[in-house]
């Protein structure tokens, strides 16, 4: 990855689904609108929109903010047509000119009534952002990759990509994949909970959905977790092995054995024993900050 980049997206960033400000009420806009603020005043070098987020909500925060980076994690190829999404991105650049980053994934068979042919939907929906006038050019583009074929396209076709619920030793062969050049930016999910059964307990009520979805626990296979792995909300093996349980400190080795296996930046999910990934967590947005000081 360039030094430019690298200073683009920063070594870590914040991945909430809470930033959609489309689902939200007025008041609900009002309180992402003071969150993303404060997230850039901390310091984190990349805002990313979780959850099949839209085109709008990420021009919302790049609104909002002034300097940051922000980014899809991910747009759903099947809910948004190329062309709308690149004139969506063309009126974003206007006002904040190379701000925002799309995020791309193909979401999953179970969730999509069209699903088919992911590998080639996504071919062809970056054949349509490269025909769009004025493109959405590969270097403002990043793709949810998980396995060989999609990691090659990132790398052919993208900036680089943004693999979720991922663990270290996938990082070490996503990097291998997709060679020295691209971005590697995975998401990791936190919980700032010394009580590490309630923790545990945290992260399973997180993991418990994507656990029914094939994609993610194909994946899991092939980095040598086995069905029993799955049973009831994820084995503790698996919980250590895709999330950051305990405190600050904690969390920022955790991170590290990231940036360590081979990722550029790491996008940090805080998920709290209340409301899971969906509310603002504003307060250990702050311990963590704290806590990474200037190597944010």
């Amino acid at each position: 990855m360039t030094s430019e980049t690298h200073e683009t997206f920063g070594r870590v960033g914040i991945w909430s689904t809470a930033l959609h400000g489309s689902r939200v009420d007025d008041a609900g806009r009002g309180a992402i609108t003071e969150a993303v603020a404060e997230l850039e005043d901390l310091g984190y070098g990349t805002l990313w929109i979780g959850g099949s987020p839209s085109a709008d909500d990420a021009a919302a925060v790049v609104a909002a903010t002034r300097t940051v980076t922000v980014a899809t994690g991910i747009l759903s190829i099947w809910d948004h047509p190329a062309q709308d999404v690149a004139a969506r991105i063309a009126a974003i650049d206007t006002s904040a000119p190379g701000r925002f980053v799309l995020g791309l994934g193909v979401s999953h068979g179970p969730m999509v009534p069209q699903y088919a042919k992911p590998y080639s939907a996504m071919v062809a929906y970056l054949d349509g952002l490269d025909a769009a006038v004025p493109p959405v050019e590969s270097g403002r583009r990043v793709l949810a990759a998980l396995g060989p074929k999609m990691l090659k396209l990132a790398t052919d076709r993208a900036l680089g990509a943004h693999p979720y619920l991922v663990t270290t030793e996938h990082t070490a062969e996503a990097r291998e994949a997709l060679g020295s050049d691209a971005l590697l930016a995975p998401e990791l999910s936190v919980v700032l909970d010394t009580d590490i059964e309630r923790a545990r307990t945290t992260a399973r009520n997180m993991l418990a959905m994507y656990l029914q979805l094939p994609n993610y626990t194909d994946n899991l296979l092939r980095l040598g977790f086995a069905e029993e792995d799955f049973e009831g909300g994820g084995s503790v093996r698996l919980l250590d092995s895709l999330f950051a349980l305990g405190d600050a400190e904690h969390v920022k080795a955790r991170t590290q054995q990231y940036l360590d296996a081979g990722a550029d930046h790491v996008a940090l999910q805080v998920l709290t024993a209340d409301e899971g990934g969906a509310g603002l967590p504003r307060a250990q947005w702050r311990e963590l900050a704290e806590a990474f000081g200037d190597e944010l």
